[in-house]
């Protein structure tokens, strides 16, 4: 319930893209600067996304580890927590 309830950030490209999520691993923001945005190129802005959102997600992971210290570690590991691909 506490991590539910704390949010963490994590940014790729220089803080272009940004993904919030709650320490329960919901994401609830994407920002995007219209500096990232180059219709030409759309497989970058797409690669910042992923990567921010990923970013996000270890700061999720060590959040729950900060919180949870010792119990942690028989969780198995949380890495993802059911979220294809992170």
């Amino acid at each position: 319930e506490e991590l539910a309830s704390r949010t963490v950030t994590g940014t790729a490209g220089g803080g272009l893209v940004s993904a919030t999520m709650t320490g329960d691993g919901e994401l609830t923001a994407l920002t995007i600067s219209p500096a990232a945005v180059d219709p030409d190129d759309l497989e970058t802005l797409q690669d910042l996304v992923v990567a921010a959102v990923r970013d996000a997600r270890s700061a999720v992971d060590q959040l729950a580890a900060e919180t949870m210290g010792p119990l942690a570690g028989g969780l198995g590991g949380g890495g993802g927590l059911g979220l294809p691909g992170l």
